[in-house]
């Protein structure tokens, strides 16, 4: 039913709307819609802008964790005794950890060179100044490295922790990944001994030792003691650490980290310790109640370093350069023949009253690289690459020096196992 006659709905009668639309009010439509879309943002299918932005805010974040990271380990440093493995042995001072920050933008790029040919049995490479060389002719540039003193694999090949000449700031320790990213681990430091697996690291800092454990690219769990003036790490034995009271004399201890300061008890002979043999004893030179004449000995691994057995004979150097193959047969060390400095072998096998040495070659200098039971590599006073074969040596063959191939003028090279 209608309220309105006349209509059978219930619209009401009202003004009509006029669809007709001027030229000029469409255009004016169109032109608002446009802008209204031109103002809208869209996003791209590619925002390199964007993905800088982002791509740098990884990168800080990056950074700013390793940073927090390894801030922590300073700080840990810093605090007394810093973190111990142990008891408490610390004493508060300046440490020398070095909080870095790993630029990927200067990784250095492997590129493959010619390398020296290996003789048989021999798989050294060598550390040309800033460069990794290998024996099959790899090379990796480290422009950030170096001048190097030696270097050591990581556990399981990831990369090197590589140790500084010395300089008047102290020596650096560096991690070098096999990707080429390079971090500092210590700077301005004393004297650094790495532990044969390179998972720890030994050294002198002011007036104490300091040991730490090494985990990728960070120090953690350091450890330290005061030490006499002079005193300075030699190597690792075992979970201890050989310590030389005075470079300029006789005598060692053994300190085993998180069990206390320095012994009192110490070895009162020792010159030098060349290496361990399988059965954990070393072997040593010591000095005689003969001025001037030293011998060979097996010490036992223990408070004051008693020795086992000694052997005397060979004309023995005392820079303390010396290297034990695998087996416990072989020993390389400085010495002379006549007036002539060379390399002797030394069969420890026989070690007695008579105990006899052959040349083997030019002195050696720096790290003595056994490959296997008979075959050693070594570097000579000019930095040329020595390889000695045993069977031969023992023959009447001493090794001699080849030059290495692509070492620039002035620099020196540094022998370390291969990769």
């Amino acid at each position: 039913m209608s309220g309105f006659p006349g209509r059978p709905d219930n619209l009401t009668d009202g003004p009509r709307r006029s669809y007709q639309v001027r030229p000029e009010e469409l255009e004016g439509a169109v032109r608002e819609t446009l802008s209204r879309q031109v103002a809208l943002a869209r996003p791209l299918g590619a925002d390199p802008a964007g993905q800088a932005i982002r791509r740098a805010n990884r990168i800080s974040r990056r950074r700013t964790a390793a940073g927090v990271a390894l801030a922590a380990v300073a700080t840990v440093l810093l605090s007394a005794g810093m973190a111990q493995l142990g008891t408490e042995t610390g004493r508060d001072g300046t440490p020398t950890v070095v909080i870095g920050d790993p630029d990927p933008s200067i990784r250095p790029i492997p590129t493959s060179v010619p390398g020296p040919d290996p003789s048989p049995g021999t798989s050294a490479a060598l550390l040309v100044s800033e460069t990794l060389v290998s024996a099959d002719g790899r090379r990796l540039v480290l422009p950030d490295v170096g001048p190097a003193e030696r270097a050591q694999l990581l556990p399981g090949g990831g990369g090197w922790l590589v140790v500084s000449t010395p300089t008047t700031a102290g020596r650096s320790l560096w991690v070098v990944q096999n990707d080429g990213l390079v971090q500092v681990l210590l700077a301005g430091a004393g004297p650094i001994v790495l532990a044969p697996d390179s998972r720890q690291v030994a050294w002198r800092d002011g007036s104490d030792l300091l040991t730490a454990g090494v985990v990728g690219t960070q120090l953690i769990g350091a450890v330290r003691t005061p030490a006499p003036a002079a005193a300075e790490p030699v190597r690792f034995v075992g979970d201890s650490v050989l310590v030389r009271l005075d470079p300029a004399n006789a005598g060692h201890t053994l300190w085993r980290p998180g069990a206390g300061q320095l012994p009192e008890a110490v070895d009162q002979k020792t010159l030098n310790v060349y290496g361990r043999l399988p059965d954990g004893r070393l072997v040593g030179q010591v000095s005689t109640t003969d001025p001037g004449r030293t011998c060979l000995a097996v010490l036992e691994p223990t408070r004051p370093l008693n020795p086992v057995d000694t052997g005397c004979g060979p004309e023995l150097s005392q820079d303390g350069v010396g290297g034990i193959s695998a087996d416990g047969r072989w020993l390389l060390v400085n010495g002379s023949v006549g007036k002539a400095g060379r390399a002797l072998l030394v069969d420890l096998l026989r070690l007695g009253p008579s105990t006899t040495a052959v040349s083997a070659g030019p002195p050696m200098t720096g790290a003595i690289i056994w490959s296997n039971e008979s075959h050693a590599s070594y570097l000579d006073d000019a930095g040329e690459l020595v390889r000695v074969d045993v069977n031969r040596v023992r023959a009447g063959r001493p090794a001699s020096a080849a030059p290495v191939p692509g070492v620039p003028a002035g620099d020196r090279p540094v022998l370390v196992a291969n990769f």
